[in-house]
């Protein structure tokens, strides 16, 4: 459980950004989002090298410029 202390002077919209901040970061909508539906470990694998080319190659492009 994600705990936010309203520091003396904050505003609570500062607090606020700081939760979502936090809670973002733990990663947790992502893992619900990813648990909807079931993708075979193939799929996964597949997802996997096809997001390290496309990093590694757009790492390339900005190295050669």
């Amino acid at each position: 459980m994600l705990k936010i202390e309203v520091k003396p002077g904050e505003s609570i919209e500062r607090a606020l950004k700081r939760y979502k901040r936090k809670y973002r970061n733990t990663k947790r909508l992502d893992q619900i989002r990813d648990r909807q539906e079931y993708t075979k470990k193939s799929v996964e694998r597949r997802k996997t090298l096809k997001k390290a080319q496309y990093k590694a190659k757009y790492l390339q492009e900005r190295e050669n410029e």
